[in-house]
């Protein structure tokens, strides 16, 4: 059965990559020098220079990160190494707008790629007032270039300045006024030699994230860990496990103080997928019932309850999660379109989306392609 005429998708995780004039255009004339941008250097196989970011004399050379959509999978890599060799719809809004139509999706969140998923390359450079002036440069662009593009077909996904919660929680407020939707958040922050989320020190940020119903946007590896069993291991592994990151953040979260402190704190796993929740949550009960009175965790609820009423879990395709949607929570699924990168099916996103909702429910399916995302991300459908 077709997807109905009136669900539109919604997807919860796509990538946009950084035109080069981004920071060039926002930051002041005294950052300039340092801020990030596009420098040519050559090829190690000869042909046209790579173009890659240089940000406080560092360089970064995947530009595109794995930005693929329109090549065949035996094109594909990880990154395409200049600008001229990626579709315009990676880095032009009004582009990916012709390609969401092509692709039969309605509204996009976009987290970033040259700052990483979660801001935090910003994280690396050592002039921290440069650093915080790159991340409201992003913001900007975000808010005034990208999303003012289509305002009801982006939701805008902001970053912060990690390394100061204070300082986080300033721009929280500074973009909220702005049109904020959504915060990029480290789905693990320890990794990154950041305060674990069994402190007390993020506390003020996922208030203030509570306060104006902004949920984190946890995309995997933004801890900077990619999971890798063996030194030797081809890199078809880790993709294959990128998904367990998310398993991680999900119990790290689910025994910490966090939904206990927030009761009102939304967070969606980004591109974790969800056919491994039902066990998670079995494995978390289990576990609690048996081993809560000698450890330091909440004595009362269940971490099952706490991901109900908290957590939103995100996938492309799944057909084992789709299967036992109703212990995954029906109202906590969401779905994802993944341009411009490989695990996407775009141009044929809709068609894809056909062929797997093809035994599930209209009721259900509306929800999880839009309703769930609409509610959880305060983006109402555009008024005729």
């Amino acid at each position: 059965m077709p997807l109905q005429d009136y669900m539109q998708l919604v997807s919860v995780d796509d990538h946009l990559i950084e035109h080069p004039r981004i920071w060039a255009d926002r930051l002041p004339a005294e950052y300039q020098e340092l801020g990030p941008r596009i420098v040519e250097v050559p090829r190690a196989k000869g042909g046209p220079p790579s173009q890659v970011w240089e940000y406080q004399g560092k360089t970064y050379p995947q530009i595109g990160l794995n930005a693929v959509a329109g090549k065949k999978p035996e094109e594909y890599g990880i990154d395409p190494s200049r600008f001229d060799e990626m579709l315009p719809g990676c880095y032009d809004p009004v582009q990916r707008l012709a390609d969401m139509d092509l692709d039969g999706v309605e509204a996009a969140l976009c987290f970033p790629s040259f700052p990483r998923f979660a801001g935090t390359v910003f994280l690396e450079g050592e002039d921290r007032d440069h650093a915080l002036a790159c991340v409201k440069a992003y913001n900007d662009f975000m808010l005034d270039e990208w999303c003012a593009a289509a305002p009801h077909r982006y939701i805008p996904l902001v970053i912060l300045p990690l390394w100061d919660v204070e300082l986080a929680v300033d721009e929280v407020h500074r973009t909220f006024a702005k049109g904020a939707k959504t915060i990029a958040f480290p789905e693990n922050p320890s990794p990154l030699g950041l305060q674990s989320l069994h402190t007390d020190h993020w506390d003020p940020l996922f208030t203030v994230a509570e306060e104006f119903d902004l949920p984190l946007s946890m995309h995997f590896g933004t801890s900077g860990i990619s999971p890798k069993p063996s030194p030797d291991c081809p890199m078809a592994v880790s993709i294959t496990l990128f998904g367990c990151n998310s398993m991680s953040a999900l119990t790290d979260l689910l025994f910490s103080p966090v939904f206990h402190r927030h009761p009102q704190l939304k967070v969606a796993l980004s591109e974790g997928g969800i056919g491994w929740v039902p066990y998670m949550l079995e494995r978390a009960d289990y576990v609690w019932e048996r081993h809560r009175f000698y450890q330091n965790v909440n004595q009362e609820r269940r971490p099952s309850e706490l991901y109900f009423e908290h957590v939103y879990s995100c996938f492309i395709e799944d057909h084992h999660g789709l299967a036992a949607r109703d212990e995954v929570g029906l109202d906590n699924i969401l779905w994802e379109c993944d341009y411009p990168h490989s695990d996407s099916n775009w141009p044929n996103s809709r068609k894809v989306a056909e062929e797997v909702f093809m035994k599930i429910p209209d009721e259900d399916v509306h929800k999880i392609v839009e309703l769930n995302a609409r509610r959880v991300f305060n983006f109402p459908r555009a008024e005729k």
